[in-house]
């Protein structure tokens, strides 16, 4: 089993699948029992992937003891690999589905069997028959639909634990153990249309639940993309060899070529180039790289060849920082505990207790028969099923996502509502976040020949101020003679004249003009034939964002940027929004060290970030958003991810959220006041199973009804008129010219 377990930074980690995770108590079972294990110092469960991560001292790992507790407690564990674990999700999904269904249809048919018993005029014998025909449809149908329920009470009990199915499975057993003995006797009651609809109010909860956590199940957060598989190394003889990555060492000389990613963190040696370093910094503009610059794996490499000593061997690499801190933030996240959870712990003794007292005190007492009794104890066994408390939470949830996506949020992560609603301060990333994604270029005073020549010139360049230019092109087919000068620029012939665009010396301008010393601009000088300008390139707010951090002043939020760009253009940003608040060129690990600091003063963040540099912030916060032009893994990690080029659905989000929990808190009062009524009244045995059912069942038609609340008069008229898109605060790029 020593494939299980992995060591690092003094100390032995294993990640393993767990079947049979259900609810808040599993949790709690596994991380006591496991967290108890001789050398064990963490048991943490992430109940989104269902996965369990151990650690221990270095050299103490026993990933045998591991799985034997889990066996002992009552579940499976085996090596965690995120396909399987989808796949076994997926499986679970389409049983629950179609035990829904067979409940559904079974319940509908005994119904109108029941009716036509209610409705009199009947003789004994057909009565009779009618209970039979129930019995024949509503027995397989149990049998079918309840297993999910009858396994995880069995497996519970065989290890002498406790959860929310054994009540479950001990009522629709006796009810219809009841029913077929009743049937047998010619009874005038049967209760098999009580049972079926009972299972399926439970399980069209179960399926409810199911489809958000599918939702919110997070993509297993893959940085392969983002890694180089293969490293040309210079060997002590001079000679250069391809080796896989995970093979260099400290020390080592490699070389990388132009538009490859850097293969491991490292400093360059020999060479000249532009690095895209938004994965450490988030800045859109790229590195210059030169001898003696620090880089780090996973960056992208842009015009120029570069040779570099590697500093950190692969696992101990800014990558490797980033994804540990990503898997430790959702881990830590996985703590947290829907309301319904922490209520639902309390229900299975309690309704335990209820119905043994209630059989066992008619009984003793005198007072019925021990028919009578059983009955009387089925009855509290059916009215207090948690169909309301099961419906509570995931039907609020299907019904503010719906309102959600109306709204140009996608929500990924159902407990979101319940995190969101609690925030009281809001953490924006700067760059792609408050502004927008792509820089913007801004040629009001240039002629459009020049700008045209230009962008068509642009096609041929890698750099990214280059780029934001090239989409303005008509002329889709590059210069035909164009050639890339690293570290300057870009040279070619249009339409019969040679024309330069890079950085004013390369473009012949010996001093450059009031434009290039703006520290709010960055520029491109660009020459062609005997005619120069500069066309400025400006990182643009957001057009709505004043808007958007005021509405979130109002609702009592406090405001900080925090981002990984220079002080310059952040503080340029906090300035027109009036945050003071702000921190400049904070790396991913300070974002997660910030957060946490944030959370152990108690403050609940919202942080919304789009850069692979904000992922693991992401994953630490209270709750996150992230724009749709966000990095794949930064959306991955995100509860929630809006569309288009507006930031109001950040404020929308907390207004629907902060909606939809108060919705959540009505639904549970409805389920404890219902209980609060029915229950006093089936222990004193005023209320039959049947009568039960029909209780039950209100409850949860109640709950379903009120959740139906969140899509209605949720969506403010808050988002600006299209008219105001071109309001856009201009804002400066750190101000590299060259190209």
């Amino acid at each position: 089993m020593s494939h299980f377990v992995r060591s690092r930074a003094g100390r032995d980690q294993m990640d393993a699948a767990v079947e049979g995770i259900h609810c808040a108590g599993c949790l709690s079972r596994i991380e006591k029992g496991i967290g108890a294990l001789p050398g064990v110092t963490s048991a943490r469960v992430n109940f989104t992937q269902k996965r369990l991560s151990v650690e221990w001292g270095e050299g103490s790992a026993d990933p045998g003891a591991v799985l034997g507790k889990l066996d002992q407690l009552g579940y499976r564990g085996h090596a965690f690999a995120p396909a399987a674990v989808e796949a076994d999700e997926k499986a679970r999904g389409d049983m629950l589905a179609r035990s829904l269904a067979v409940a559904a249809f079974a319940m509908m048919n005994v119904l109108l069997l029941s009716i036509s018993i209610w409705a009199g005029g009947m003789s004994d014998d057909t009565r009779n028959l009618f209970h039979a025909i129930s019995a024949v449809i509503a027995i397989p149908a149990v049998a079918y639909s309840g297993r999910l329920y009858f396994v995880s009470a069995a497996r519970v009990l065989r290890h002498g634990g406790l959860n929310m199915d054994v009540p479950i499975s001990v009522g629709v057993l006796l009810a219809t153990g009841l029913s077929v003995v009743e049937t047998l006797l010619h009874a005038r009651e049967v209760y098999f249309d009580s049972v079926l609809m009972l299972l399926m109010f439970l399980l069209a909860g179960r399926v409810l639940d199911q489809a958000m956590r599918r939702k919110m199940r997070s993509a297993a957060v893959n940085l392969a993309a983002l890694r180089a598989l293969s490293a040309e190394r210079i060997e002590a003889n001079g000679e250069v060899t391809t080796v896989p990555v995970e093979v260099l060492q400290p020390g080592d000389c490699v070389i990388v070529r132009p538009g490859n990613r850097i293969p491991a963190d490292g400093v360059v040696t020999l060479g000249q180039s532009s690095i895209d370093a938004s994965l450490v910094t988030g800045e859109t503009l790229p590195q210059e790289a030169a001898a003696g610059t620090p880089v780090y794996a996973g960056t992208l490499n842009g015009e120029g060849q570069l040779t570099l000593r590697v500093r950190a061997a692969t696992g101990d690499s800014l990558m490797d920082e980033i994804e540990k801190l990503i898997a430790a933030a959702e881990t830590a996240r996985s703590g947290y505990r829907h309301l319904a959870d922490r209520a639902a712990a309390l229900y299975a003794p309690v309704v335990h207790l209820a119905a043994l007292l209630t059989g066992l005190g008619w009984y003793f007492l005198g007072h019925m028969s021990l028919h009578d009794a059983l009955v009387a104890a089925i009855s509290v066994l059916i009215i207090t099923c948690p169909c309301a408390l099961a419906l509570a939470v995931p039907a609020v949830q299907v019904v503010a996502s719906g309102a959600l996506f109306r709204a140009g949020i996608i929500l990924r992560h159902g407990d979101a509502i319940e995190r969101l609603a609690a925030v009281d301060m809001v953490v924006f990333d700067k760059t792609g976040t408050l502004t927008l994604p792509e820089p913007q270029v801004m040629p009001a005073e240039i002629p459009a020949g020049m700008v045209q020549a230009a962008a068509q010139l642009a096609l041929s360049s890698h750099h990214p101020l280059a780029r934001a230019l090239a989409r303005l092109s008509v002329e889709r087919a590059p210069c035909a003679d164009a050639a890339e000068t690293v570290g300057q620029g870009v040279s070619g012939t249009i339409d019969g004249k040679r024309a330069w665009l890079g950085s004013p010396a390369f473009c012949g301008l010996a001093t450059t003009a009031p434009m290039a010393d703006d520290a709010r601009t960055s520029v491109l000088a660009f020459r062609w034939g005997d005619e120069t300008v500069q066309i400025p390139i400006r990182q643009a707010l957001r057009a709505d964002v004043p808007q958007v951090v005021q509405a979130l002043r109002d609702m009592g939020l406090d405001l900080m940027i925090v981002s990984g760009d220079r002080e310059g253009p952040v503080k340029a940003v906090a300035d027109i929004l009036e945050i003071s608040d702000w921190r400049a060129g904070v790396r991913p690990a300070d974002k997660v060290a910030l957060l946490e600091e944030l959370a152990g003063k108690g403050r609940k963040v919202l942080m919304v970030g789009d850069g692979l540099n904000d992922a693991a912030a992401l994953a630490s916060a209270q709750a996150s958003l992230s724009p749709v032009s966000a990095s794949d893994i930064t959306q991955a990690v995100a509860d929630a991810i809006f569309t288009g080029d507006r930031l109001a659905p950040v404020s929308e989000a907390l207004r629907v959220s902060r909606r939809g929990a108060r919705l959540i808190h009505q639904n549970l009062g409805l389920a404890a006041v219902y209980n609060a009524i029915a229950v006093p009244l089936a222990v004193i045995g005023h209320v039959s199973p049947l009568m039960a059912a029909i209780a039950m069942s209100i409850s949860s038609i109640l709950v379903t009804v009120n959740s139906l609340r969140a899509k209605g008069s949720l969506l403010s008229a808050f988002l600006p008129d299209e008219k105001d898109d071109t309001s856009a605060h201009e804002l400066p790029l750190t101000g590299l010219t060259c190209c």
